[in-house]
Formats: C-alpha cells, sequence, structure tokens
C-alpha cells in the first residue's frame, strides 16, 4: 500500500502545481486585459493629434490660395488710395519799354516769359503694388472758369530697373524724360527751367520706357500727335549718367516728322488711318498722282541737348543746359541756372541765358533773378527781375509770381 500512497501524493502535488501555474496565467491575461485600453486611448489620442496637424496645413493652404485668388481677381484700384494736388500760379510783368511794335513782342516772345494764371488739379491712385494712374485738370486764364481734362498720365513699374509709361493725352517730353533734379517746380521763364526747351514740346499721345542699370538709366518714347490739318510722329530718347551721388549728366534729344494732310478730317486721338486694300491702277488718274509735285510733303525736325545739374544740399542746386536743333547746326540756345530756395528762410535764384545763331552772333541775351518768400507751406510770392537783350532791341522786366498750393 505505501507505493500506491507514493504515487497519489505524486499525482496530487502534480495537480496542485498545475493549477497554481494555470492561475497564475489567468491573472497575468486579467491584468494585460486592465492596461489594454490605456495603450488602446494613447494610440488613439496620437493618431488623432496626427490627423488634426495635418488638417491644419491644409486650412493653411486653403487660406492661402483664397488670398491669392482674391488679389488676383479682384479689381486692382481694391483699397486704393487717390492723392489730390492742387497748384495756382499767378504770373505778372512790367515791361519797360517806349511802345510796342513787333520785334519787341519777338523779342518778349524769344525771352520765355509766361505771363497769367496757370491753374492746375491733379488726381493719382495707386493701381496695383507699385503702378500710379494720374488725371490732370487745368483751368482757363480766369480763376472760377471750367475744368478741363489736360493729361491722363499711367506709369507701370514692371521690375526695379525697366518701367514703362502710357500718356493717351497731353504728353510734354518732360513726362517721358528721367528726372535730373528734384526741382521740378515751373520756372519764371524758359531760360531759368532745369532742363531745356525741347522738354516742355507737346506731342500729344506717347507711349515709353525706361531701363535702369548701376550708374546710368535709359529713356525711349514714341509720340503720335494727330490732327486736322497734320500729322506728326516724334521719337524721344535721353540717357543719364549719375557722375556722383548728387550730380547728373544727361543727353537726350527728339526727332519730330510732320506730315501735312490735304484734308481737315480728325480720326481721333490715338487713331491713324492705314490702307492694305488699295488697288494699283495703272490709268492717268494714277499717274498724275504719282508724280512729284503731288508726292505727300514730309517735314523733318528735331533738337539735341545736353544738360549738367548738381545739387549742393536739399534747397542748392546748380544747373546748366544747351540745346541745337537739326536743321541748323549753328542754332545754340543755353542757360546756366544757380539757387538756393530753403523752405523756412528767404531763397533766390539767378540765371543767365542766350541765343547764339553763330560764333559772333548773339541774337539773344538774358539775365534774371529772383527771391523767394515763403508764407508756410502753401504759398510763396517770387518777386523777380529780368534784363532782355534780343539784337538791336533791350529792355529790363519786373514780375511778380504767387503760387498756392493744396
Amino acid at each position: 500500500m505505501e507505493p500506491v500512497t507514493i504515487v497519489v501524493d505524486k499525482l496530487n502535488g502534480f495537480a496542485k502545481s498545475t493549477q497554481d501555474m494555470a492561475q497564475g496565467l489567468l491573472n497575468r491575461l486579467h491584468k494585460s486585459s486592465r492596461r489594454s485600453p490605456i495603450e488602446i486611448l494613447k494610440r488613439l489620442q496620437q493618431e488623432a493629434f496626427s490627423e488634426i496637424m495635418k488638417l491644419r496645413d491644409r486650412q493653411e493652404k486653403v487660406e492661402r490660395v483664397l488670398t491669392f485668388y482674391k488679389s488676383s481677381k479682384g479689381s486692382p484700384f481694391q483699397e486704393a488710395t487717390t492723392h489730390v494736388r492742387g497748384k495756382v500760379d499767378v504770373l505778372g510783368a512790367f515791361f519797360f519799354m517806349d511802345g510796342v511794335d513787333e520785334q519787341k513782342c519777338d523779342a518778349i516772345q524769344r525771352s520765355g516769359i509766361r505771363t497769367g494764371i496757370d491753374a492746375r488739379l491733379a488726381f493719382e491712385t495707386g493701381v496695383r503694388e507699385k503702378d500710379a494712374l494720374l488725371a490732370e485738370f487745368v483751368t482757363s486764364e480766369k480763376l472760377g472758369g471750367p475744368l478741363s481734362l489736360a493729361k491722363v498720365f499711367y506709369a507701370a513699374h514692371v521690375t526695379d530697373w525697366f518701367s514703362a509709361v502710357a500718356i493717351p493725352m497731353g504728353a510734354h517730353c518732360r513726362d517721358v524724360a528721367v528726372a535730373t533734379s528734384s526741382h521740378q517746380e515751373r520756372a519764371l521763364t524758359d531760360y531759368s527751367e532745369f532742363g531745356p526747351p525741347l522738354l516742355n514740346q507737346h506731342n500729344g499721345s506717347a507711349i515709353g520706357i525706361k531701363v535702369r542699370k548701376s550708374n546710368m538709366v535709359a529713356s525711349l518714347a514714341q509720340f503720335v500727335n494727330s490732327s486736322g490739318i497734320a500729322r506728326s510722329f516724334s521719337t524721344f530718347g535721353q540717357i543719364v549718367w549719375q557722375l556722383s551721388g548728387s550730380t547728373n549728366l544727361s543727353l537726350l534729344g527728339v526727332h519730330k516728322e510732320s506730315r501735312p494732310s490735304n484734308q481737315n478730317i480728325s480720326l481721333g486721338a490715338l487713331s491713324l488711318p492705314v490702307s492694305i486694300f488699295e488697288r494699283n491702277r495703272l490709268t492717268e488718274s494714277s499717274m498724275v498722282e504719282d508724280s512729284p509735285m503731288s508726292s505727300e510733303i514730309r517735314i523733318s525736325d528735331g533738337s539735341i541737348a545736353l544738360t549738367l545739374n548738381s545739387e549742393i544740399d536739399d534747397s542748392t542746386r546748380i544747373g546748366g543746359w544747351i540745346e541745337t536743333k537739326n536743321s541748323n547746326p549753328r542754332y545754340l540756345q543755353w542757360a546756366v541756372t544757380m539757387c538756393d530756395t530753403p523752405e523756412d528762410e528767404l531763397g533766390w535764384g539767378l540765371t543767365l541765358g542766350g541765343l547764339l545763331q553763330g560764333p559772333k552772333n548773339w541774337e539773344h541775351f538774358q539775365v534774371e533773378t529772383f527771391l523767394n518768400l515763403n508764407f508756410g507751406k502753401k504759398f510763396k510770392l517770387q518777386p523777380s527781375l529780368v534784363f532782355v537783350k534780343d539784337g538791336a532791341t533791350q529792355f529790363p522786366t519786373m514780375m511778380l509770381r504767387s503760387s498756392w498750393s493744396l
């Protein structure tokens, strides 16, 4: 019986150990089942955070696309600011002379004295980021007269080194020229301008470009002026060298070609007739039309000028220019100007100018000087004294100019 008892005890011990092992395994499984929901939640939280970040990135991309769409598809004048500038110049003159004849009138005209009232009102609106649209209105010599549109100007700054301008009406050479001086106000006479007279030529409509590179600036423009009597085409070019920070040397010129019209017919601004369907008929009438006597007359003219301007400080400027005509190389017009016009002190200016028709033929010479009196920032007075010698005619002139700006 003893061996049987030993076997039964061993079986009981094996069964107990098996039960203990199974119980331990069940306890571990139970504990692992308790930790699995926490791990699942952590994993879900990480996945949710990742999805939220992806959605935020997509939202930012959508907002950028919408912003670009609004800026590109919206009006170019959206949130644009319009600046209004106005100025009224009144210039009167007293000519000290005995009587008035044709020679004295010609001398006054050649002296470039511009008397009368000049009232201008300009509206400038920023387009897109760097472009500008300007509309300028002028009034007649009577104060309170109706305003009329005189100029429409659009400037496009494409890059830092390239820009373009378009002027459908009221274009002058000065509008497409490179400014070589910060002093751009209207002068008392043509000789005291910081630039040659060709800059004041009115040529109708224009389109031009400007290119900048290092210390050089080039400008090129084409003008079209169509009227009932004649059509004219003008080409303007300018090259400016910046010799130093405040000194500029400029070479500029304009070539003009006029074509008289046989009929007093106007097609309107920026409108030119182009005939491409006309048939060539060898008839007697066509032979007469092709004769040299009936050929279209073309008149060519132009000017070339050289300017040198220097700004010593914010208010002191020295400049000079010479201009000659292509049709008459002996024609030489020149001027030298020095002025000091501070905003809060008494200013002054001096100009010497003249016209030569040869090395020894001083056809015209004049000296002008002025004082500049500022009354605040909106109003100023300029009393001036001019002495003119034109051939055998000579006379002094006293002028008074008043300027009021908005």
